[in-house]
């Protein structure tokens, strides 16, 4: 498999901790949807990273879609319970932590390509509204527990992990930690796990490995240079 996606992407993330924790076998495309010569279309229609590529060439996209069907091709580490009301928890919490990066990337767009004097504030502070009721929500939620949904590691922790992460990456202005000390204490769990660890976001070009190319650490041979946020996918 091919994944095809940008290092500060949080849904590319989440798709590359999904792929680890499951323990399948893929290689990291780089792509800059930004530049005038990506071949991102080409895979995916809409234009987005994460996409997936199958070995026959068919093309999966959407992080949720992506991470829903690799959960069905090993039985290794199920993050997703297969039907009830624990599916559901656990696809509201990453619908919920999906709308904290929705609205961080909407905000980051703004700024990025308005200036001051045009951009639009009263947007700006919606999306600000949406990012702070659902840390309130994802706290409220998990309360003390050490997992988001059921006793043990699901895609709901995974979603958490990366949207958080992605505050920090982008925003550390926003002090989400002595808001919500819970969310801090998960988020400092989850961040051990070597899924989480190898794959923090970054817009630094990677350096290519001088042995073959694991799962977390496979690149193109090109990777492309930064040049905006990374048009994401949910």
């Amino acid at each position: 498999m091919k994944l095809i996606g940008a290092l500060a992407s949080p849904y590319v993330r989440k798709v590359r901790i999904v792929l680890a924790e499951k323990k399948l076998d893929y290689k990291l495309e780089l792509e800059n949807v930004w530049a005038d010569d990506t071949r991102i279309q080409e895979s995916n229609p809409i234009g987005k990273v994460p996409c997936l590529v199958m070995e026959d060439g068919e093309a999966v996209f959407d992080s949720r879609v992506i991470c829903e069907y690799l959960d069905t091709l090993s039985p290794v580490g199920k993050l997703i319970p297969p039907s009830g009301r624990e599916r559901a928890e656990v696809r509201c919490w990453e619908a919920l932590a999906d709308g904290v990066t929705d609205a961080a990337v909407q905000i980051r767009v703004e700024r990025m390509y308005h200036d001051e004097a045009s951009r639009s504030q009263k947007f700006i502070d919606r999306q600000l509204g949406k990012i702070r009721e659902s840390l309130r929500a994802m706290a409220r939620g998990l309360d003390e527990r050490q997992w988001c949904a059921s006793n043990r590691l699901t895609l709901a922790d995974v979603a958490v992990v990366c949207s958080l992460g992605y505050l920090d990456f982008r925003y550390p202005e926003i002090d989400w930690r002595d808001a919500h000390p819970n969310l801090a204490r998960h988020f400092e769990r989850m961040s051990t796990r070597p899924s989480v660890a190898e794959t923090a976001p970054t817009d630094a070009a990677p350096v290519a490995p001088a042995s073959p190319m694991s799962a977390t650490s496979a690149t193109s041979a090109t990777p492309a240079t930064p040049a905006g946020p990374a048009l994401t996918a949910r």
